[in-house]
């Protein structure tokens, strides 16, 4: 029935809906939707996606100092591994709901209560929470624009959710939105590159504008300022220990990472492990809790892994300028009964350990410790521990070199003292460079600083370490995508593995099911009920055997369900009746050619994010490159077998 219209008395002749004309204060309710209409056409004027930006970055700020004020230290947590496999391509269900929110920040809320007890963070599940939110701002903008469904602006908004959970939990929008690209992907567009600048941007400011309104502080500072000479911060032979400290936290983290690795396999591979992780997961996190509790208990051994201080007071007092072992040399300061907020270094200094007992007692406790922390299956993060476990690195090295050039380095005729927290700062930044294969971490550390001043010595120390670690071992996220099994692309590193000869005809799948056109439909059917692949590649006939598109199993299964009542009566139907009449095809864009290099493969399906490319030979479709081909490629590469 057609909806009744009328005339508005004293309109222009412009027919409305009955409804309308009885409908309350018609005038005032035209006017406000009249006003609204020009607002949205005014605000968007700029393009919309930057006020949705906006809102990302500041309702992830809101809930990060949420967590801070609520929990009163600065950690942070994980999920980037599951985050990197989504902005690969890969649909990873239900991951991204907005369901998940919610336990998510319960979770990590629990696992930030227990403090130094269980040593996490919250930087991967903050990561998480900030895509979640970016997904779903990317669904309500799709709303109110009124535009379909776009799975690139999807995938900018998920990138940018990265960069601003990483910025709005240090307040460093810079390194935030670096190491996010680092951690992320491996190609990455300029475009989003601007788009998670400006959102990480009003996070961070957002975060430490609340720090001024709590009076917290009295105005935006960096989180852990330091105070080192600005003049002369180090001497030039220091270059020399700020290599080898890079060097030294090279090393570490190859063994860290190894281990760590070799623990969660062990978990998955061992059948009683692998059964109470399985079965009763709160059973063994209230065990591995237990254990670590007892550890870190002050009046126990924790007294000389300084476990009374928050892993923010962590920081502040291995950042500290003064040469502990120095300051202590010819006395022994009392323990004292609670810590001292005006010195908290003394907790670094038990009279039964020397400074360097106590630093060094705590990276070896640390080392399994933070390994088997981070078995436990609870919301938690993993970069701020391993980076004050560089920071305690770098510390043990400045107080050695204290205590071994008492009066400082001559250089130029001229003496300046050994600054132990600089080696600290660049022990913190090589470490987790290291562990995570970024860069980025050299400029994280000066934007917690507020300071710039060690940023060749710094980024020398890095440069090492992560040249160390990426020719030995994959990355911490990396390692953990391949123990969880999630899809990914390895990488193709150097040139001795011959890869470059390697073309696509040496890898490609060559059992390949097509459907033609021309192929009656009961074969059609046959060939949908046989096989289990959410495409098919369509072909313009079966002798020809030319690509011409894509239709979608769904689709087909959808069309052959319904049978047209127009089909002549007596004609064998085939698949080119039921595409006219409605089935849905997609045109092949991409094809790729049997010449073409295995490297020339995987930059395609590492740039544009893709699962499935097909290969032709003068049209023909000849076979297909999925990730399963191209990582049996490179692993035969890299590990090729043995002939008997």
């Amino acid at each position: 029935m057609e909806e009744l219209v009328g005339l508005r008395e004293g309109s222009s002749g412009k027919l409305v809906t009955l409804q309308e004309l009885w409908t309350p204060c018609p005038r005032i309710r035209r006017s406000i939707q009249g006003a609204l209409e020009w607002l949205k056409e005014r605000l968007f004027r700029v393009g919309e996606d930057w006020y949705f930006l906006m809102a990302l970055g500041v309702l992830m700020a809101l809930i990060s100092y949420a967590m801070n004020f609520a929990i009163g230290s600065v950690v942070r947590g994980s999920g980037i591994p599951e985050v990197k496999t989504i902005l690969s391509g890969v649909i990873l269900e239900d991951y991204l709901d907005i369901k998940n929110f919610g336990a998510k920040v319960t979770g990590l809320s629990c696992t930030l209560a227990t403090g130094s007890t269980s040593f996490l963070g919250k930087l991967g599940p903050f990561v998480h929470l900030s895509v979640i939110t970016a997904a779903y701002l990317g669904r309500v903008r799709t709303k109110i624009i009124g535009e379909s469904e776009n799975k690139t602006k999807e995938m900018e908004m998920l990138a940018s959710g990265a960069a601003v959970g990483v910025a709005t939990v240090f307040a460093a929008p810079f390194s935030g939105v670096l190491f996010s690209i680092e951690v992320m992907s491996s190609h990455f567009s300029v475009w989003n590159y601007w788009r998670g600048f400006f959102a990480a941007t009003c996070g961070a400011f957002m975060f430490r504008l609340l720090a001024v309104f709590n009076s917290e502080q009295e105005t935006i500072t960096s989180i852990y300022k330091t105070n080192f000479r600005v003049d002369i911060p180090f001497d030039l032979p220091e270059i020399f220990f700020f290599v080898a400290l890079g060097a030294i936290c090279g090393i570490l983290s190859c063994g860290y990472i190894f281990c760590q690795r070799m623990v969660l396999i062990f978990l998955k591979a061992n059948g009683f492990m692998s059964k109470l992780l399985a079965t009763s997961k709160p059973l063994y996190s209230a065990l591995a809790a237990l254990i670590l509790a007892s550890v870190t208990y002050p009046p126990g051994l924790g007294r000389f892994m300084a476990s009374r201080l928050s892993m923010e007071e962590h920081l502040k007092t291995l950042f500290d300028n003064n040469s502990w072992a120095l300051m202590t040399k010819n006395s022994s300061p009392p323990w004292p009964a609670e810590p001292d907020p005006q010195n908290l270094w003394l907790e670094w200094c038990h009279p039964q350990f020397t400074v360097f007992g106590t630093l060094v007692f705590f990276l070896v406790m640390k080392f399994w410790m933070l390994i088997l922390a981070t078995t436990i299956p609870i919301p938690a993060g993993y970069f701020m521990p391993i980076f004050i476990y560089g920071a305690v690195i770098g510390r043990l090295l400045g107080e050695g070199l204290s205590v071994t050039f008492p009066e400082g380095i001559v250089a130029g005729g001229e003496v300046n003292p050994i600054t132990p927290g600089a080696y600290a700062l660049a022990g913190a930044a090589a470490f987790s460079g290291a562990v995570t294969h970024t860069i980025s971490t050299a400029l994280l550390a000066f934007e917690l600083t507020g300071q710039i001043v060690h940023a060749l010595p710094v980024l020398m120390a890095v440069l090492v370490a992560n040249a160390i670690t990426q020719s030995c071992q994959p990355s911490f996220y990396d390692g953990t995508i391949i123990v969880k099994k999630l899809p990914y692309l390895p990488w193709i590193r150097g040139r001795k593995i011959g890869s470059y000869p390697v073309s696509v005809e040496h890898f490609m799948n060559s059992t390949l099911t097509t459907l033609a056109k021309d192929m009656p439909l009961e074969e059609v059917t046959k060939v949908v009920l046989s096989t289990d692949v959410n495409q098919y590649p369509l072909v313009e006939t079966t002798q020809s055997q030319t690509l011409v598109g894509v239709v979608k199993r769904a689709h087909l299964v959808q069309a052959l369900q319904t049978e047209p009542s127009s089909w002549a009566p007596g004609k064998q139907p085939c698949l080119q009746d039921i595409l006219a009449n409605g089935c849905p095809t997609q045109p092949v864009t991409l094809q790729l050619s049997p010449e073409a290099t295995l490297h020339e493969t995987h930059n395609l399906f590492e740039l544009l994010n893709l699962q499935l490319l097909f290969v032709t030979s003068w049209g023909r479709a000849v076979g297909s490159v999925t990730w399963v081909e191209l990582k049996k490629a490179i692993s035969t590469l890299t590990n090729p077998p043995t002939h008997k």
